[in-house]
């Protein structure tokens, strides 16, 4: 027996029942109205799922309110889609899924970003280093700007990206910025470390007069060969961001290859979510699949809203 031989990967209806005992723990919430009583009608006979309010009396099942609303693939293959992107370190490609759920390439496509979306957190979080810890702060480039030239010695043609790091909760968070300059990146790293935070970054000139605002601000010289120094007060690297890197530029490019400025976003989330629970954390491939479901709530994806350029 394998992971994939669990019956909600190969029943529709069993696939229903795993979806409800997540999202649903203490029984059926109509997603129109809120209401939680007990008494909703239960229409599965009719059609698989279905039920219907007792209070505004509209119809509705699990997958309504979610990424998953008004998709037409059956339920046990976008689960099993689940499990395939968050238990491959690396990601997995749209063809591949078209390949592996037999449904059409498009259709692999959207579904690969609806689950994407449910990756994304859209609560307020809780500021990195809010206990005095280290926080690092990288920024990489990523694929080519639509219509840009490319830049001679430079990455101006690039997609830059930002990560924080908390290296006590071992979290991160990145970013889609549209520059590297201190006026690009000063407003992110604002909003996301508490002002105890101590800040390691590498010797980038646009991190210096941010740093003043953070209870300490140590750099690493990567010019003169510089990775790793120790301190009294702890270690001072960014070695935890270029490791979440190159993971990240692996997965984009071995495995994704292209991918269109408007959609990185929705990929660095999907490599932040795999990072934030990943097995080092506890968190092994089922459970991580759980923790992704259980954010599929909430959220809503259209086709026309993804722009399929990619």
């Amino acid at each position: 027996m394998s992971v994939l031989s669990k019956p909600y990967f190969h029943d529709e209806a069993a696939a229903f029942a795993h979806l409800e005992s997540i999202l649903w723990p203490n029984g059926p919430v109509c997603p129109h109205c809120g209401s939680i009583s007990g008494k909703h009608y239960d229409l599965r006979k009719t059609r698989l799922g279905l039920r219907k309010c007792s209070d505004c009396r509209k119809q509705f099942t699990v997958k309504v309110g979610t990424v998953f609303e008004s998709a037409h693939i059956p339920l046990n293959k976008m689960l099993q889609a689940v499990y395939l992107l968050t238990s491959s370190k690396k990601g997995i490609s749209a063809h591949q899924l078209h390949r592996v759920l037999e449904v059409q390439y498009k259709t692999a496509w959207f579904l690969a970003h609806r689950i994407r979306e449910a990756f994304r957190s859209g609560a307020l979080a809780i500021p990195f280093g809010s206990e005095g810890g280290p926080v690092e702060v990288d920024e990489t480039f990523i694929g080519r700007k639509a219509g840009v030239p490319k830049a001679r010695g430079g990455a101006a043609h690039k997609n830059a990206v930002l990560s924080l790091i908390d290296r006590d909760t071992k979290q991160v968070r990145s970013f889609h910025v549209d520059g590297v300059t201190t006026g690009d990146l000063a407003p992110i790293i604002r909003e996301n470390l508490a002002k105890e935070a101590r800040l390691q970054t590498d010797e980038a000139k646009q991190y210096r007069k941010i740093g003043e605002e953070f209870a300490s601000h140590d750099r690493v010289n990567h010019s003169e060969d510089e990775y790793v120094r120790y301190e009294a007060a702890g270690i001072v690297t960014t070695n935890c961001a270029e490791g979440y890197f190159s993971v990240f530029k692996r997965g984009m490019k071995g495995v994704y290859q292209h991918c269109g400025e408007k959609h990185l976003h929705r990929y660095l989330a999907e490599f932040d979510f795999r990072y934030n629970n990943r097995s080092a954390l506890g968190c092994e491939d089922q459970e991580r699949a759980q923790r992704a479901l259980a954010g599929i709530k909430g959220k809503r994806l259209t086709y026309q809203g993804t722009d399929r350029s990619r």
